[in-house]
């Protein structure tokens, strides 16, 4: 199934060249990988809502967000929503489609007005064959990933809702693990989307959040997460989350 996605106009996906070095990821590519990768790229514009593809699409490339925010998750058929992921710049998503030429595991939706570069499937796999190095670069994204996705699934078995929480909340400011993009203060994430991260009721979430606020560690507002105090913070993850 295809989904309408508006165009930008006279935008160049070389006019993001310089916000695209923020990433790791591409910011360590030889120059002419970049380049190539530019190249083949368009820039597309969702407006807030919009759906780029969903679950059980055609895989159709890889996208780089590089303004506003996209929402990885799911829907059951009674209207319960999975959130996976929140992805803010400079993110890449759509990769393992690239790979597997399977159709779209998950859902993915503009949270927001959201600007991506788009590097459509047919061009990126000619590349990727004629380019061994880009095959390696791209099997570095891939277990980074991976290697997320593991700790996340050990902490969600293992670990009390605080400590979960201030850890998220620690990954979020650090980008994920992408020392490029520097430390975020400022968190734009609504609780309930924390707590659906988490996989925690927005309840345990909220009441947790009140407390790290109550000890100076945090300011809350509307849709937003101050970290005042990240030496606490990261006290309470992990120095005091052992075992």
């Amino acid at each position: 199934m295809e989904h309408p996605v508006a165009s930008s106009g006279t935008l160049d996906a070389r006019s993001f060249r310089e916000r695209l070095h923020a990433s790791s990821w591409f910011g360590t590519l030889d120059a002419a990988l970049q380049d190539a990768l530019i190249d083949i790229a368009a820039v597309r514009r969702l407006g807030a809502g919009e759906l780029l593809f969903q679950r059980g699409d055609a895989p159709d490339g890889l996208y780089c967000v590089v303004e506003g925010t996209i929402r990885i998750g799911a829907t059951s058929a009674d209207g319960r929503e999975a959130l996976l992921a929140v992805l803010e710049p400079v993110n890449w998503f759509g990769e393992i489609g690239v790979f597997d030429r399977q159709p779209r595991t998950h859902d993915a939706r503009a949270d927001g007005h959201t600007t991506l570069l788009h590097m459509p499937q047919a061009a990126l796999i000619a590349l990727l064959d004629g380019s061994p190095a880009l095959l390696h670069a791209f099997a570095l994204l891939l277990t980074h990933k991976l290697r997320l996705t593991f700790i996340l699934l050990e902490e969600t078995a293992l670990l009390p809702a605080p400590v979960r929480v201030a850890r998220r909340l620690l990954l979020m400011a650090d980008g994920y693990g992408d020392l490029r993009l520097g430390t975020r203060r400022v968190l734009h994430v609504p609780q309930e989307q924390l707590a659906q991260l988490l996989s925690l009721s927005r309840q345990t979430v909220n009441q947790v959040l009140k407390d790290f606020e109550a000890r100076g560690i945090l300011k809350l507002a509307y849709g937003e997460i101050e970290v005042l105090d990240f030496s606490r913070l990261h006290q309470l993850g992990y120095e005091l989350g052992r075992g």
